[in-house]
């Protein structure tokens, strides 16, 4: 069982997070071409299918805690300080996706058909938030391969 669970968890991180990210990280610029003043109609719609990508993937990646924790606690690593470091890391890492990168790229969706308004600085925040979301994520899937203190002996 212990397999199964492992499996799905990395599975589900790989296509629910890996979306995410790339969805996110690619709004910025695309956000800054959309209401630069040669902005077409195309770039909208790039933008609008970026912030849905994120918004899907956000929903479905709440599998990947959930598997987390059922595989952790068939492995028995619950109290272990490497998995309560993840855990943190992850309930940050939602926070910050949930918080400030989703509100701000809609609030930037509807900037984006007005000319007039327009906040220059959002892409530029928005690109930061993003790439916190990013870093935690990082420190995450590297906590979950080193593992410190594993048996695996790596």
């Amino acid at each position: 069982m212990t397999k199964f669970l492992l499996s799905v968890h990395v599975l589900a991180a790989i296509i629910a997070i890996g979306p995410v990210t790339v969805a996110a990280s690619m709004f910025p610029a695309a956000a800054r071409r959309a209401l630069a003043e040669s902005g077409t109609g195309r770039d909208l719609a790039v933008l609008r299918s970026l912030h849905r990508i994120c918004r899907v993937y956000a929903a479905v990646g709440i599998v990947v805690p959930v598997f987390g924790l059922a595989t952790a606690s068939s492995l028995g690593v619950l109290g272990d300080a490497w998995l309560i470091t993840s855990i943190v890391l992850t309930i940050a890492a939602a926070g910050v996706l949930v918080l400030l990168v989703l509100p701000r790229q809609a609030r930037i969706l509807t900037q984006a058909p007005a000319s007039s308004g327009v906040d220059e600085r959002g892409p530029a925040r928005l690109a930061m938030y993003t790439g916190m979301f990013n870093v935690l994520w990082a420190v995450v899937t590297v906590l979950m391969i080193v593992r410190p203190g594993s048996t695996t002996g790596v």
